[in-house]
């Protein structure tokens, strides 16, 4: 890892855990003259009530990292521990069930199911995780509610704006109480106005002590969380580059 400027001041971090901790991640794609390294010898840790940014150009490895982050991919090589538990070799099912109960995803295009209500759209993640349905529905409204969207558990995805309808989404992901809320991009299909709302909702949830990993080209978006991983050519460039320097990296 090439690191090009001093860490961020470190918090009193003793009675925290890490959620992330990747240890020399390699992620090759073919073999021989077609060997791609998507990720070459990655290692970084983020641990619980952080708010990071993953950045990079196009082809950095950064949509790589964050499938490995969020059991959607394997690696090629080396570890990676979610919330102190090896998962670098478990098979497809057990990956699922630890996204499920572990993870919460939020997608830049949101997707919710059109034939359900926000309500229901919510309470899905809780199915799979064999929730009761009384508590499911006592669950989803309170996670609609968190988000401000409480008047709107009855509307379908058409009736609500594209702010809105990533509120769903957030509350959906927050849902089964998970040790990270990852975002891919969350504010891509955004007006800026909506943008600030949404960054402004994931800075709240994240003073509440909930991890957030985002991973975003864009710098404004970036310059609201507390620390940057950069990527470059399948490495880290930086893994504590602080907001307010990322017009340096």
């Amino acid at each position: 890892m090439i690191t090009t400027s001093l860490p961020l001041p470190l918090e009193k971090t003793e009675s925290k855990r890490n959620i992330v901790n990747l240890v020399n991640v390699c992620k090759y794609y073919g073999q021989d003259d077609t060997l791609v390294k998507a990720l070459d010898g990655v290692s970084f840790t983020i641990q619980e009530g952080e708010y990071c940014a993953i950045m990079g150009a196009s082809g950095s490895g950064k949509s790589t990292c964050m499938n490995i982050i969020g059991c959607l991919d394997t690696a090629s090589a080396g570890h990676y521990f979610l919330d102190e538990q090896d998962v670098s070799g478990m098979q497809d099912a057990d990956l699922a069930r630890v996204r499920n109960l572990k993870l919460g995803f939020v997608f830049q295009q949101y997707h919710l199911l059109p034939q359900l209500s926000a309500i229901e759209n919510v309470m899905l993640p809780m199915a799979y995780a064999n929730v009761r349905p009384k508590e499911q529905r006592e669950r989803a409204a309170l996670a609609l509610e968190r988000v401000a969207m409480g008047n709107r558990m009855n509307n379908r995805p058409n009736q609500m704006s594209g702010g809105q309808q990533q509120r769903v989404a957030i509350a959906r992901a927050l849902v089964n109480n998970p040790v990270m809320l990852l975002a891919d991009e969350p504010t891509g299909a955004l007006d800026s106005h909506t943008t600030a709302e949404v960054m402004e909702l994931f800075g709240e949830l994240n003073a509440s002590g909930i991890t957030v990993v985002m991973v975003t080209h864009e710098a404004d978006v970036a310059r609201n969380t507390r620390r940057i991983i950069w990527f470059r050519d399948g490495q880290i460039v930086n893994d504590r580059l602080a907001p307010e320097n990322l017009g340096h990296i």
